[in-house]
């Protein structure tokens, strides 16, 4: 019997052991062409339209228009449209003030996709001159030179970019620290890194850019987190899309960890929801394409499923130890050595942190405790994965942003 109980975990590890030796090589492809712009500067020559759903951001909507009139980009070739939906506040009332264009929604919305659903629709037919939309949310800053990265984007043929997601608040306190990290290390070792083979970046939320003709028959997502399963879309369709590393914008993340909490359960409940509707399509396609986006996909909507996995084996690892079940491998001499193993495990996080935060030229000081408390950060995940495999989380809760004293020039120099 015990040997059957080491044979299966043995099969289970070697798994879990495969899935995250496959994002640390592939994670390796972002050193290629260190700091090397991947796209050539052109000159000014798509139309735009900047489309940000809102939903009680009275706070914050003045902040990210006034940003957004600071493109250096000729302003007959962007608009800025809000769309407001089951706001209570003053929202509508903010963002007319500050100059920008308002979109009735005209359909029930339920979550965010809803709105982007109506609002291409109504502006493919009410401006034909459009090239292409961008998404931003309320709480966003973004830089001036965005929508000039974005413009040489499409005219090196790119059809879908996601941005480079920065941080507007980081020093708050750990948590917004932790998350600027995670976004710091998704950008360089996924969407930099799958650039440099061919392969497609992530869409996460903010921040993108979707050319006119690829919603030809619309936006339509039925999942909570529309950012990944439009990712997940374009992989099906063979669509790239691409790492637009120097267009930046610059998000205002949760400093409640409840809010945290919450935001990433809906996260976790869109990733396996996504995996449940795109997951044997995506692994079909890249069977018979070898489409390296599409299993991407299938991974990364995998990721609850593998890190519960993780945790199972880690505690039935500790109860061979508790039973002095005998174990050959490598992995498990050095988890037996109990706080050395996570002593080393918390030091190549650490190191890996500073590493992203050099990069992208940002004080140390600054997100120190995001540093330090990042592998905690992490390790919350686990009960939310546990969680959403057994109850997903159903609706989607706005959150509450309210910085709107946050000096974009500061962000940007």
């Amino acid at each position: 019997m015990v040997n059957v109980v080491v044979t299966i975990y043995y099969i289970l590890f070697a798994l879990s052991f495969i899935y995250g030796m496959y994002f640390a090589i592939t994670g390796l492809f972002g050193f290629k062409n260190y700091h090397k712009s991947m796209f050539a500067r052109h000159k000014p020559k798509y139309k735009f339209a900047i489309v940000v759903p809102t939903r009680n951001e009275e706070n914050v909507i003045a902040s990210l228009i006034k940003s957004l009139q600071k493109q250096r980009y000729p302003e007959k070739l962007y608009d800025i449209y809000v769309i407001p939906n089951n706001c209570t506040d003053h929202t509508e009332e903010k963002a007319k003030e500050a100059g920008a264009k308002i979109i009735q929604c005209k359909v029930p919305v339920k979550v965010k996709a809803d709105a982007l659903s109506y609002a291409f629709d109504y502006l493919k037919k009410k401006d034909e001159s459009i090239d292409a939309f961008v998404v931003f949310d309320a709480d966003n800053l973004v830089h001036p030179d965005f929508l000039l990265r974005m413009n040489d984007a499409l005219c090196e043929g790119v059809e879908v970019g996601q941005c480079f997601r920065d941080a507007k608040n980081m020093e708050d306190n750990w948590i917004t620290g932790s998350y600027t990290l995670f976004y710091f290390i998704q950008n360089f070792f996924f969407n930099r890194a799958r650039m440099n083979f061919s392969g497609s970046a992530a869409i996460n939320g903010t921040g993108f850019m979707i050319k006119k003709e690829v919603l030809k028959d619309g936006f339509h997502t039925v999942t909570l987190t529309e950012d990944s399963e439009f990712t997940g879309q374009c992989a099906l369709k063979g669509i790239q899309v691409a790492f637009v590393e120097e267009a930046i914008t610059y998000d205002e993340h949760p400093q409640s960890f409840w809010t945290s909490w919450k935001q990433r359960k809906r996260w976790t409940s869109g990733c396996l929801a996504c995996l449940k509707v795109y997951g044997k399509d995506l692994l079909k396609r890249f069977l018979k394409k070898g489409n390296i986006a599409a299993f991407d996909m299938v991974m990364m909507y995998s990721a609850p499923l593998v890190v519960v996995l993780g945790f199972v084996l880690a505690v039935v690892l500790f109860l061979f130890n508790v039973f002095q079940v005998e174990l050959f491998d490598f992995f498990s001499y050095l988890y037996a050595s109990g706080i050395v193993f996570f002593f080393l495990f918390y030091i190549a996080n650490v190191a890996l942190n500073i590493f992203v935060v050099k990069y992208n030229h940002k004080s140390i000081r600054h997100i120190l405790s995001g540093i330090l408390l990042f592998t905690l950060f992490i390790a919350t995940w686990i009960p939310i994965n546990i969680i959403c495999i057994f109850k997903k989380t159903e609706t989607w809760e706005p959150i509450k942003h309210d910085r709107d004293d946050i000096d974009l020039d500061k962000l940007v120099n």
